[in-house]
């Protein structure tokens, strides 16, 4: 298998942490998304969504998309268990995860992609170009703020976002904090104190670096 990878943007971090986590090592081939690399042809036949991160398995087949990367992940390698271990906590991880992708990921997306200069003419990922809308921008940091709120009240009484166990709810939400504080200068807001005691924490795992 190979991966292939940029360093930076969030998407291919959440695979590396996700690797780091289970001590997966893999093969990298980097990708240069800044310079536009991921739209040229020749990476359109790796992958013609145009996106990274992209798993090129043993048998020349490949996954574009991050769950299914991370469950393929799971199932070659299941320890440890970052999906769950019982049927309700599997239920409970993907759930979680769900809401971050949806209420988290698509939010700063929106917000950064909607807005950024050198982002013009790509307000979405793939192969195509599409126009920037400032009000969708605007929508996008409302809705991260939102998220943000409700993670806080996820995290009352627990120490990760989906129970007891660290998961990849907690790759997923760690990552979108960084990606909204970071790239998007979205700020967390003030008094989100179970929010912040869980991101100090998760960030001071080492696969945080991956």
């Amino acid at each position: 298998m190979k991966l292939y990878d940029c360093p930076g943007p969030p998407s291919p971090r959440r695979v590396r942490i996700f690797m780091a986590e289970k001590g997966i090592d893999l093969e990298k081939v980097i990708v240069n998304m800044r310079d536009g690399e991921q739209l040229s042809d020749e990476f359109k036949k790796i992958n013609p969504h145009c996106t990274v991160p992209v798993l090129e398995l043993d048998d020349g087949s490949r996954i574009s998309s991050i769950d299914a990367i991370n469950r393929y992940l799971e199932e070659k390698f299941p320890e440890p268990p970052l999906f769950g271990k019982s049927p309700e906590e599997r239920a409970r991880i993907n759930d979680c995860n769900h809401y971050v992708n949806v209420n988290g990921f698509m939010a700063v997306a929106e917000a950064l992609r909607n807005s950024a200069p050198r982002l013009a003419h790509r307000a979405i990922t793939g192969p195509r170009n599409v126009e920037q809308i400032a009000e969708l921008a605007e929508r996008g940091r409302q809705r991260v703020v939102y998220f943000f709120e409700d993670m806080d009240k996820q995290l009352e009484g627990q120490e990760f976002v989906a129970g007891d166990n660290y998961s990849v709810a907690d790759i997923g939400a760690m990552v979108v904090v960084d990606f909204a504080t970071g790239m998007a200068k979205i700020e967390m807001p003030d008094g989100l104190n179970n929010l912040k005691r869980w991101h100090d924490a998760v960030s001071a795992r080492p696969s945080a670096s991956a």
